[in-house]
Formats: C-alpha cells, sequence, structure tokens
C-alpha cells in the first residue's frame, strides 16, 4: 500500500463515520466531488490547505487523515515513506 492508498483510506473511513456523502464532504470543504474521489481511490494527494479543509469538514484533527502515513530517515540522504496497516 502507498502512502495515496492509506490517505485515501482514512479520508474514506472518517466521510463515512461522519455519514457524508462526497458531495457533501466537497462542499464543505470547498472542493470538487472529483476531486474527494480521486483522494479515497488513492489516485491523488491533497496540498495542504486541502488537507485542512477536509479535517476542517470531518470536524477531526489532520493527523487523522495522516494515521498510519511516516517518514523514514535512511542512512543515505534519500528517505522513504512508511505505511502501516490501520488499527482497527
Amino acid at each position: 500500500m502507498d502512502i495515496a492508498s492509506r490517505f485515501g483510506d482514512n479520508l474514506l473511513r472518517r466521510r463515512r463515520a461522519a455519514d457524508l456523502s462526497q458531495e457533501e464532504l466537497a462542499s464543505r470543504a470547498s472542493l470538487h466531488r472529483t476531486a474527494i474521489s480521486e483522494m479515497e481511490k488513492g489516485e491523488r494527494l491533497p496540498r495542504l490547505d486541502t488537507l485542512v479543509k477536509l479535517a476542517g469538514a470531518l470536524a477531526t484533527k489532520p493527523e487523522t487523515l495522516l494515521e498510519g502515513i511516516g517518514w523514514e530517515p535512511t542512512l543515505s540522504r534519500t528517505g522513504r515513506f512508511k505505511v502501516v496497516k490501520p488499527k482497527r
């Protein structure tokens, strides 16, 4: 699983918990419904301002939408993203 897919799973889970349709969430976050769909399918990652809008529209903290996504520094100059399985 990559970070886009993990973010999409987190977003979908929070949207459903809030009992919102994609259209309702998009309206609350001042986004287009297709943007919500693309993010939930892991086809797109949000910009920072979009992340804040989504969290606000879902009445949650941005960290909730980033759950299970981290960064691992390596011994070389490049690091890598780390995705962990969701706790259920």
